[in-house]
């Protein structure tokens, strides 16, 4: 049982860089980002995850969609949210334009997703 303790851990750890990393770059990015730069950003970081050889879900691609923007000077919103109604429990994260809607995400058939945490 002591074994199982260091991945939780680790995990927390790592989560907790990757919020510090998010709230870095909404200080570094300050101009706003057009809709179709963000959607060609955001293209790119699903594109270049494919290639990676570890996860690279909702989570990881929309924080390296938020942590590009940043390095361009430009600023996008990282969302994150948990769905626990109807069962079973989804979790999702993407970017977002800030006053807009996400970006790179499929809405047309209404976007059915609350915000829990936005960086």
């Amino acid at each position: 049982m002591v074994d199982s303790w260091p991945p939780v851990l680790s995990t927390r750890a790592r989560f907790r860089c990757a919020v510090r990393g998010a709230r870095l770059a909404r200080r570094i990015g300050r101009r706003p980002l057009a809709p179709a730069w963000a959607e060609a950003l955001v293209d790119a970081v699903w594109h270049t995850a494919r290639l990676w050889p570890g996860r690279a879900a909702c989570m990881e691609t929309s924080l390296g969609a938020v942590l590009a923007a940043a390095l361009l000077g430009r600023r996008l919103t990282w969302c994150l949210d948990v769905r626990f109604s109807p069962p079973p429990v989804a979790y999702h994260a993407w970017a977002e334009l800030p006053g807009g809607g996400p970006v790179g995400e499929y809405t047309a058939g209404g976007w059915h997703h609350r915000t829990a945490l936005t960086i």
